[in-house]
Parts: structure tokens; sequence; C-alpha cells
């Protein structure tokens, strides 16, 4: 998996190099996660509250319901970091506090040591699956407080201590950070052979060699430097993260791998299998060109692109790999019936009728009124109306078939007055989630 960072600081997109040399800014955070989200998970990294100087706490609140993101930057707390996840974070990443022991005694809060307490306090509250632990490292030696403090602990010694609270470790090559000059590849490697939870590697990575070296070693690479300067695409990169070699049988053999056929589901975004194919380098690639998903026909033996003669296309949302990286899922929006058959998708006949699709009929409605239409004639005032109307009515509601009925009516016209108001579905939802987490 390639993991593309968002490094905020003073309200503002950063790269610094070797955590402190200020080397670009950038302001279009919004567009950044959503084009990097289509790769992959996005780190998105408050500098301010690492180095304990404020918080950009606001604008990752935006950057968290952007796209699918982990989190990290003075996480000191599990409330922190209830409350991060509470927000959409998906991961949480931990590292000063990672490593100051309460129980030893000495200036400036004591000597380092692996925080077990806090791990275990962070672990309960949010599940081990969430929590990353950076195990930055300069010269071998885990280093903390952005960087500066050097804390004695030797990396590989204290990854094995901390890996048993943790789903996955946070490795920068600091000395390598915003260099471009390489990330220290015989470091990674005996890292990856010293544990066996999830590692992603950063710092200094400059190649796409290098992203396809890490990912043989079993590790997921997560880029800055390199993707602000345009020196590695970040489609590219996805690619060649890839396990090629674990292809179709027998393709993998033609060229090094990179013909190989890997599975890719296609599924919308309301969670149905819309259908299933291969897709090779070529076709990822004219995916991500294209912004629709496109296959490899092996019937054919070409490039092939869903809906390019019955405009029935795949759009893209997103892309992911599976834990192994030899399968893909697309995440999608379809322009229409996606089986050959006609049918919705090549495992149902229907189409799931969600509450994203009520409102996208409600919202056609809307822009194209057709004459007589009902949902068209409500304005403000009525739609307003109707949900008083119908929250009365099914508050009365006795049986079971009553409930359904009233239930219905009140969802259709909150419905209508969301989307009169620009309040998509996946907002609300959003919030549900958020308050289930909290």
């Amino acid at each position: 998996m390639v993991i593309a960072s968002i490094d905020v600081q003073g309200g503002r997109v950063v790269q610094l190099k070797q955590g402190a040399e200020l080397v670009l800014q950038r302001d279009d955070f919004l567009e950044l996660a959503e084009e990097f989200d289509r790769y992959g998970e996005v780190a998105v990294i408050d500098l301010d509250a690492a180095m304990g100087k404020g918080s950009n706490l606001e604008m990752i609140k935006k950057i968290l319901r952007k796209a699918e993101c982990r989190t990290g930057g003075g996480i000191r707390t599990p409330e922190q970091a209830k409350e991060l996840v509470s927000l959409g974070a998906r991961k949480i990443i931990v590292g000063s506090g990672a490593f100051r022991d309460p129980a030893k005694k000495g200036a400036g809060g004591g000597e380092f040591g692996v925080n077990i307490p806090f791990l275990e306090a962070m672990a309960e509250q949010i599940g081990r699956e969430r929590l990353i632990v950076a195990v930055d490292a300069r010269g071998g030696e885990v280093v903390v407080d952005g960087w500066k403090t050097h804390t004695g602990l030797d990396l590989i010694e204290t990854a094995k201590a901390v890996e048993t609270f943790t789903s996955e470790l946070l490795f920068t090559c600091v000395e390598r950070e915003g260099g471009m000059a390489g990330i220290d590849l015989e470091q990674a490697r005996k890292l990856r052979e010293a544990v066996s939870c999830r590692i992603t590697a950063a710092g200094g990575v400059s190649t796409l060699d290098e992203i396809e070296e890490l990912a043989v070693l079993g590790c997921d690479v997560q880029l800055g430097m390199a993707l602000y300067t345009g020196k590695i695409n970040l489609a590219d990169a996805f690619i060649r993260s890839l396990n090629w070699k674990k292809g179709e049988t027998g393709r993998a053999a033609e060229s090094g791998g990179q013909s190989a056929l890997l599975p890719l589901i296609a599924q919308s975004g309301d969670g149905q299998v819309l259908m299933t194919g291969f897709t090779d380098a070529e076709a990822l690639t004219e995916t991500f060109k294209r912004g629709n998903v496109c296959f490899h026909s092996r019937s054919r033996n070409k490039l092939w692109m869903k809906g390019e003669t019955s405009g029935s296309v795949l759009k893209l949302k997103r892309l992911r790999a599976d834990c192994d990286r030899d399968a893909l899922l697309a995440v999608a929006e379809a322009a229409g019936p996606v089986c050959h058959t006609g049918a919705w998708s090549c495992f149902s006949t229907n189409r799931n009728y969600t509450w994203e699709f009520l409102q996208g009929i409600i919202a056609g409605r809307f822009r194209s009124p057709a004459p007589g239409s009902y949902t068209a004639a409500l304005d403000d005032d009525l739609v307003r109306e109707k949900v008083m109307e119908e929250a009365g009515e099914l508050c009365a509601a006795k049986t079971h078939d009553e409930i359904v009925w009233e239930a219905s009516d009140l969802l259709y016209f909150t419905t209508a007055l969301m989307t009169r108001a620009g309040v998509t579905v996946q907002e609300i939802l959003d919030e549900l989630d958020r308050r289930h987490r909290k």
C-alpha cells in the first residue's frame, strides 16, 4: 500500500527537511486529500501538536471527512485518540507518548522506555487494530518530540517491545527524511525481520524501484516530499507496490511479473458488488488517467474500459489493495446497468434501494422538475411542514405496518429537506458514526 502524507503546520500543508527546514507550503489541503484518497489511506500529521506549539484540529476535522485517514502528531491521551476516531480517523499514530516511561524517574518527565500503561490504555480505548506506533529513528535510535529528542532506545529492540500493543509500526528514517536520497533499506529489512506486524516505511524514498523493493520486503510506504516535488507519481507508485508475482499463473513469468493479472472487484459506494474482472499495469495506468475503471479483457487479450460502448462507465472514487497486495477493490459510481445482460450488477438484477439512491432521485427531481412532479413542488416552507406533519403521524402510529408506512413518509420528506439544504446522506451517516465511536 502507498500512503500519501499531508503534514500540517500553521493551518497549511508543509513539507520539512529533517523535520525542521521548510521546503514548501500549500493551501489546497482538501483537494490534496481527495486526490490522495484514490490511491490509499492518507497520513495526516499535525506538526504543531507534535512539537507542542499548538493544534490544527479544525483543519484536520475537514480532512478526516474527505478521505480515509490515519492521523498523528501530539496525541498524548487515549481520550484524544478516541475523539479523532469519532471524527473519522481510521487509525491513530502515536510516538512520543509511547516512549516516556512513568515508572522511571528523571528530569523533564523521566527517562525513556516503553510506556506500557499508555499503550495498553490506547489499545483498550480504540482497539489494537487502529493503533500505529511511530518508531522514528536516527542512526538506529528512536527519537521523539518532532525528532528533536534522543531517547537512547534501540530501534529494533523497541519495535519488538511495542509490537504486542499495536497492529502496525510507522518507521521513519529521520536522517533521510525530506532529502530524497533514498531510504535505508537495510534498516528497513532488519526491522521487517524482527517483527510480524505491518510496517509502513518513510523517509527519503525517491524512486519507484525503492517502492518495489519495500513491497518485496513486505512493507508499505509513506510518501511526502517525492510526491509534492513531482519526483514520484502516485499512480505509478501504487502500481509498483502491488504483488504482481502472485498474478494469474503463467503470466508473471512472461516479463518479470509486470504483465501478470490481478483480480479486480468493482463495488458501488453503498457496498453493492457490481462486477469482477482482471487488471494489469496498463489497465491500472489507464484507470487513473481516465478516472474510469479499466480492465484487461482475457478473452480479447487487450485493454478494456467498462462502458466504452454502452456508456455505463464506472467512475472511480478510490482503489484499494487487499492485505497481500494481490487483489484490488475499486469503489466506483456506475453510470448505468453494469452487467452485459442489462442487470444493475453481475450479481443482482436490481440496484439496492439505499438512502443514497433515494436522495439521488429527489435531487434529480429538483434539478429537472417534470410537469406535475410532487417532489419538485416541495419548496422550503412546504417540506418543513410535511416533516412536522409526518413526525406527528409516526408518533401516533400503533401497528407494525403503520409505523413502516409513516416512517417511510418521514424519511422521504426529511431527505427532501436535507437535499434542499445541501446536506448529503453521507454527512448524516458520518455524524452518526462519530457519535457511535465517541
